[in-house]
């Protein structure tokens, strides 16, 4: 047996491994897949003219929080026996997971770059234990999904006459891939944006025509409840009003959030323009987008964070082209390994009442984009994470990746 064919093998024999101690973990632990549940439970009001919106499922009474357009989506889901649609979605999620590392790969070099099998499977099975990758499969959740329509959409040629439309149909099924909608009428591909736009609003006149109460229900009612979707304090969220929350230790952080959320929002999407047009460096300004978005939106749950799949490999790929070393790279995976956010106190208002030293391992994803931000504009792409008590800090940029 040649290199060239035992590589790919050993690399196929670690996923198999990876996959069956991983589902071993959910049997044993008895693990529900809770937001499936949630699907089925959508699919199903969709197809007994229930109320899409007043039902709550699991222990946990969770309630549908999505446009009716996902619920229609999800009305297969209501047609299998659980079991069943478990086994196809830790399926398929593994498979989203190889197509965004297989799209991450190729996110610095376009669509022409190719990669080996052997690193394509090797880095599916090491992604599959990054926390948010777990809690995805765990709870047999759809971000990597959404995110992977959204990064094959943004590397297809900006002259694709339907270049857009996948955007607008992630954010149909969950708002906010939206913002990759304004990402590209700030970089001047106005088509593309106006596509996704289009898209957006074709999912919302599907919802319209099936379920009419439900999405006027939506749009103007259950938007605009965070609550509805959980306590916005708790470590679950690493958004920036959770990290505020849990700072200021006031469970409403009101305008200490909403002020700074705003000007970050602003100031975000304008870093990424400025990447994009005046640097032509579109895989970091998708990855300052992406951030953004988690850190502004009100409830950014650990699992939502996926996108540190792409971050790790484009940080990887970028150090590898520089022959820069890989510290930070296997500092930054730690970080999204660890799973620091489970092991302060959280019991009860707990999260509300942690010591200052226990801050950066309750918000450690929220510190992260915060700082590949400010290491953006900085001029950097590179981050050297450090410090347990202060967070994290930057300590060089790679000018040279400017070039």
């Amino acid at each position: 047996m040649t290199h060239r064919t035992a590589a790919p093998l050993a690399a196929a024999a670690l996923l198999a491994l990876s996959l069956a101690v991983l589902t071993a973990v959910c049997v044993t632990a008895r693990h529900s897949m809770a937001d499936l549940l949630v699907y089925r439970a959508e699919g199903a009001a969709v197809t007994g003219g229930r109320d899409l919106y007043g039902f709550t499922v699991t222990r946990w009474e969770l309630p549908a929080t999505y446009p009716p357009f996902a619920a229609l989506l999800f009305v297969p889901t209501a047609w299998l026996p659980a079991s069943l649609a478990k086994a196809l979605f830790l399926a398929g999620n593994t498979a989203l997971l190889a197509l965004l590392v297989h799209l991450s790969l190729r996110l610095p070099y376009g669509r022409s770059r190719t990669h080996g099998p052997a690193v394509l499977l090797a880095a599916t099975a090491a992604a599959l234990w990054l926390e948010p990758v777990f809690q995805t499969v765990l709870f047999g959740q759809i971000n990597l999904l959404l995110a992977c329509l959204v990064l094959w959409d943004l590397q297809r040629p900006d002259g694709a006459r339907t270049k857009g439309l996948a955007v607008g149909v992630a954010a149909g099924i969950k708002l906010t891939p939206a913002v990759f909608a304004v990402h590209l009428l700030l970089t001047g591909r106005v088509r593309a944006g106006l596509v996704a736009l289009a898209g957006f609003a074709g999912t919302v006149a599907a919802g319209a025509c099936v379920l009419p109460s439900a999405t006027w229900e939506f749009f103007t009612l259950r938007i605009f409840e965070t609550a509805r979707v959980g306590k916005p304090w708790i470590v679950d969220n690493q958004s920036l009003q959770g990290l505020v929350a849990r700072l200021a230790h006031t469970a409403e952080p009101g305008a200490l959030w909403l002020l700074p959320a705003a000007l970050l929002a602003v100031a975000g999407l304008a870093l990424a323009r400025r990447v994009h047009v005046t640097h032509g460096r579109e895989a970091w300004a998708v990855m300052v987008t992406a951030f953004t978005a988690l850190l502004v939106s009100p409830i950014s749950w650990s699992h939502h964070w996926v996108w540190c799949v792409p971050l790790l490999v484009l940080l990887a790929v970028e150090r590898t082209r520089t022959g820069a070393g890989r510290g930070p790279v296997l500092l930054l995976a730690a970080v999204f390994s660890a799973r620091t956010l489970w092991l302060v106190p959280k019991q009860g208002d707990g999260d509300l009442r942690l010591e200052w030293w226990m801050q950066p391992l309750a918000s450690p994803y929220a510190l992260v984009a915060l700082a590949l931000l400010l290491c953006t504009a900085a001029g950097g792409y590179s981050l050297s994470l450090s410090g347990a008590a202060s967070g994290w800090a930057v300590s060089r940029s790679w000018e040279s990746t400017m070039r």
